[in-house]
C-alpha cells in the first residue's frame, strides 16, 4: 500500500474544496447577472442547476471505466477543464454559452470529487481512513460555506469576476502531476467490471441506504444554504454579506465536529454517529421555523453545523468502509452522483412547496425529514454493524 503524507492528503482535500466551492460560488452573484446576460430571475438559476445535474449524470458515466484507468489520468484533465471553462466564462456575455460552459464544468467536478474519495479509499485503511475522510469533509464544508463569500467579494469588482476563482485549478493540476502518487494497482484492469458490477452491489441494503443518506444530508444542506438568507432578510433585513457571515458560523461548527471524528469512531459506530448528526440537523431546522430571535438563529446554525459535521463525515467514512474493493470506484461514483442530485432537487422540490406555502413550512418539512431519517437509521443500525463486521 502506498504511504501518503500530509501533503498528499492536502492535495486531495483541496481538490474536494475546489469541487464543492464550484457549485455554490455563484449563489450570491445570480441577481447581478440578470441584466448583463439579458435573462430573467427565473432563468438565471439554470447556472446552478445545470452544473449540479451535469456532475450527477457524469459521475455515473465515469463509474463505467474509472477502475480501468490510472487515477491521475482522470484527475489532472478534470482540474484543467475546471479552470479553462472558468476562464472562458469570464470572457462571455452570452447566457446560452455560459450554461454550456457550466455543463462542461460539471463534468470536470464529477472527476475531481469522485477521484478525491477514491484515492483516499486506495491509500488509507481503518482508523486512518476515518481521519482522512474527516479532513475531506472539513474541506467540503469550508468550500460550501466560503465560496458564496468569495463569489460575493469578487462580484463587487464585476459580475463575471467570480469565474476567475476557477483558475486556481490550473497551477494546482501541475502540483498533482508532480507530487501525488498513483494509487491504482495495475492488476485492477482485469478484476473490475465497471458500473454494472457496482450496481449489483446496491442489492446490499447498507450500501444503498448509505447512498440515500448522502443524498438526504446534501438535500438538507442546500435547503439551509438557499432559504436561511430569505429568513434573515425577511425577519432582520440582513444583506447578502451578513447572511454569508451567518452561514460561515455553521461552517465553523462543521469543521470542529469533523475534526473530532477520529476520536468519536473509537467510542461509537459510524451509523450511530450519522444518526445523531441527522437528529441535530432536523431539530435545528425545525426550531428555526419557530424562532424570532437572531441569537436563537445563531445558536441553531451552530447546532445544524454540528449535525452536518457528524452526518456528512460519517456517511463518507461508512461508504468507503462497506464498499467491496472490486466495485469501490463505481459505488463512490454513484454516491457522489446522489449527493449532487440532493443539491439539485432540494431547490426544485422545496421551491414548489414554497410557491404554495411560506418559509416556515419549508423549515418544518426539512426538520421533520431530518428527524425522520434519524429515527429510521436508529432502528436499522444493527443491520449495519453486522454488515461491516462481515465485510471486514
Amino acid at each position: 500500500m502506498i504511504i501518503f503524507n500530509k501533503r498528499h492528503l492536502f492535495i486531495l482535500c483541496f481538490t474536494g474544496y475546489l469541487a464543492m466551492a464550484g457549485g455554490s460560488l455563484l449563489a450570491p452573484v445570480l441577481p447581478e447577472m440578470i441584466d448583463p446576460l439579458q435573462t430573467t430571475a427565473q432563468a438565471v438559476g439554470l447556472l446552478m442547476s445545470v452544473f449540479t445535474l451535469s456532475t450527477a449524470v457524469f459521475t455515473l458515466a465515469l463509474s463505467h471505466f474509472i477502475e480501468r484507468v490510472d487515477r491521475k489520468r482522470i484527475l489532472v484533465p478534470s482540474l484543467l477543464i475546471y479552470g479553462l471553462t472558468g476562464l472562458a466564462a469570464f470572457f462571455t456575455d452570452s447566457f446560452g454559452i455560459l450554461n454550456i460552459l457550466r455543463f462542461i464544468q460539471g463534468i470536470s467536478v464529477a472527476g475531481m470529487m469522485t477521484l478525491a474519495f477514491l484515492i483516499i479509499g486506495d491509500a488509507y485503511r481503518g482508523i486512518d481512513s476515518i481521519h482522512a475522510i474527516s479532513r475531506m469533509s472539513m474541506s467540503l464544508a469550508i468550500g460550501a460555506i466560503t465560496a458564496p463569500l468569495i463569489g460575493g467579494i469578487l462580484a463587487n469588482i464585476g459580475w463575471n469576476y467570480p469565474f476567475l476563482f476557477y483558475l486556481l485549478s490550473i497551477p494546482f493540476a501541475l502540483m498533482v502531476v508532480t507530487t501525488l502518487p498513483e494509487t491504482r494497482e495495475q492488476k485492477q484492469n482485469l478484476t473490475h467490471a465497471g458500473i454494472r458490477e457496482a450496481v449489483s452491489s446496491l442489492k446490499e441494503f447498507p450500501v444503498i441506504y448509505t447512498i440515500f443518506l448522502g443524498f438526504s444530508i446534501f438535500f438538507l444542506l442546500y435547503a439551509l444554504i438557499i432559504y436561511i438568507p430569505f429568513i434573515l432578510k425577511e425577519m432582520f433585513d440582513f444583506s447578502s454579506g451578513k447572511s454569508g457571515l451567518m452561514l460561515a458560523i455553521e461552517g465553523i461548527a462543521v469543521v470542529i465536529l469533523a475534526s473530532q471524528m477520529r476520536k468519536l469512531s473509537h467510542k461509537f459506530s459510524m451509523i450511530r454517529v450519522i444518526t445523531m448528526g441527522f437528529f441535530l440537523v432536523g431539530i435545528s431546522m425545525l426550531c428555526i421555523s419557530y424562532t424570532t430571535s437572531i441569537v436563537s438563529i445563531f445558536l441553531l446554525l451552530i447546532l445544524f453545523g454540528a449535525g452536518l459535521g457528524l452526518a456528512q463525515t460519517g456517511i463518507d467514512a461508512q461508504i468507503i468502509q462497506i464498499s467491496p474493493a472490486r466495485t469501490k470506484g463505481g459505488i463512490l461514483s454513484i454516491h457522489t452522483c446522489m449527493k449532487y442530485m440532493g443539491m439539485s432537487l432540494s431547490p426544485i422540490i422545496l421551491g414548489i412547496i414554497l410557491s404554495f406555502s411560506g418559509l416556515q413550512i419549508i423549515f418544518i418539512i426539512s426538520g421533520v425529514f431530518g428527524i425522520g431519517i434519524a429515527l429510521i437509521t436508529f432502528v436499522l443500525s444493527k443491520r449495519f454493524d453486522g454488515f461491516i463486521a462481515h465485510s471486514g
